[in-house]
């Protein structure tokens, strides 16, 4: 008996390992995608410092990168469908790692910003195929393992990425500034590459039937560089024609992406989705909630850097608190709490938002720029909390009236509005933020915690509107 259980055993082993290995390549891929979001945040006025570029280039650090992931991501997992997860997961960590090489030895912000572009529409090449392929490989007890540890990598990432770019750009490693925070993914990304051909089971065919829709996808582009483009340099260099005329391209674009939507017989995201009164309230809460949120966390590192003049190690320490409260209230939400509490949630977590911004306006108010970052501590500990709440809430209660068959084509489109969210609302806030920084940094931090204090109490009617619980949970 011996002798015929011990390879079974082995092979059982070999089995396990290669599916740990497996989970370990897509967190990395995913904690890839959480860092290059984020160090910008941080890096972002000394990069601007060391190339030039001045505000529109710190406007368009993240955007850049958010744009492409956001309206590439619903294509990137159509595309893994079509050709093969295996094969789209090595070209999108090819490319991501290749971009990000450009990005940390460009020597001028046109192609900087370029490689940003290219790292996001990469990066929405290889995020969607991880989970797809841990839903194939993995049994259903391994599975819910994996996604336990997701919330803990990616929440360390979130802080880690900021944290990491102020130590690096402060250490000043072989002289290179800010340069490696994007040099150190060529390791991270070769890595990822040689595990990827050795461990990801074959898949090379695809469902060559499945279809992608590529004039929805051109669509939704044009719409959003129009909209972006025309924001950051109306707000930098004036509302001359330019600008304006970028805004109505993108406004017209948005209409047609919109006809689309209806006609296709392929869409990017199903028409019953578009009539569910309870998803699409969703998404414009999430629209909202996400977008302000992700303004409101860069115009904060701009203001410690530019008005307490803190270094880049100081700011990306004075972050960390709000970081931890995030992570707790996404932990805490994800625990038990969102399925008990719904849509309420996302009310609560608007009103601890709204608290939070309204100390911070209160104690800029009262001490200017001589503000102390002790101070500034538990109110953005507080705006933490509230913003956890809402971005793990919303896009698990939006799918509270889905049917079956639309969960992966809601989820998909809920990815992408975070992502395009982030990029309007980096871009509108710091644009706000910097218009106003005529009058001073103080003044300047005001009026964009007011306009992210708009912005969430104006969201908050809309909440009645979504569906009251999780799918997990009865409707009632």
């Amino acid at each position: 008996m011996t002798t015929l259980t011990e390879p079974v055993a082995v092979t059982t082993r070999r089995s396990s390992r290669r599916m740990w290995a497996i989970l370990g390549l897509v967190l990395l891929a995913d904690a890839l995608d959480v860092v290059d979001a984020t160090v910008t945040n941080i890096a972002a006025p000394t990069i601007a410092r060391d190339l030039g570029g001045g505000e529109s280039l710190i406007k368009w650090l993240g955007p850049a990168y958010m744009l492409a992931m956001g309206v590439l991501l619903v294509v990137g997992g159509r595309l893994g469908d079509k050709f093969g997860q295996r094969r789209l997961l090595l070209i999108g960590m090819g490319g991501f790692t290749l971009a990000s090489a450009v990005a940390g030895f460009s020597p001028d912000p046109a192609l900087l910003i370029a490689a940003r572009v290219a790292q996001g529409a990469f990066g929405a090449l290889l995020i969607p195929q991880g989970m797809a392929i841990m839903t194939k490989a993995f049994s259903r007890d391994l599975l819910a393992k994996a996604f336990g540890l997701f919330g803990p990598v990616l929440g360390l990432s979130s802080v880690g990425g900021p944290v990491l770019a102020g130590f690096v750009i402060s250490a000043d490693l072989f002289g290179l500034s800010w340069r490696p925070i994007f040099l150190a993914n060529i390791i991270l990304g070769a890595v990822g590459l040689v595990m990827a051909a050795k461990i990801l089971p074959r898949d090379d065919d695809g469902d060559r039937s499945a279809v992608v829709d590529g004039w929805g996808s051109g669509l939704l582009a044009v719409t959003m560089i129009g909209l972006l483009y025309g924001l950051i340099e109306g707000s930098t260099n004036g509302w001359s024609v330019v600008p304006v005329a970028s805004i109505a391209v993108g406004v017209l674009f948005f209409g047609a992406f919109a006809y689309r939507q209806r006609t296709a017989t392929h869409p990017l995201i199903k028409p019953s989705l578009l009539k569910n009164r309870g998803f699409t309230s969703a998404m414009l809460v999430g629209l909202a909630v996400f977008a302000a949120g992700t303004g409101l966390i860069f115009v904060l590192s701009l203001f410690l850097q530019e008005g307490l003049h803190a270094s880049p190690r100081g700011a990306s320490l004075g972050l960390v608190p709000l970081t931890l409260g995030l992570i707790a209230a996404g932990f805490a939400a994800m625990g038990g709490l969102v399925a008990k509490l719904g849509r309420t949630l996302v009310v609560i977590g608007l009103a601890v938002v709204l608290a939070g911004c309204g100390w911070v306006l209160a104690l800029v108010a009262h001490s200017g720029t001589n503000v102390g970052l002790w101070a500034l501590t538990p109110a953005l500990f507080v705006i933490g909390i509230g913003t956890g709440l809402c971005f793990v809430t919303i896009p698990t209660v939006a799918l509270g009236d889905a049917k079956p068959d639309e969960a992966g084509s809601a989820s998909g489109s809920l990815s992408s509005i975070q992502q395009l969210a982030a990029a309007i609302g980096s871009a509108a806030v710091t644009s706000i933020f910097f218009q106003a920084a005529t009058s001073g940094l103080a003044h300047a931090m005001q009026v964009a915690l007011v306009v992210v204090l708009a912005v969430t109490a104006l969201s908050l009617p809309v909440v009645a509107l979504m569906p009251r619980k999780a799918p997990s949970e009865p409707q009632q």
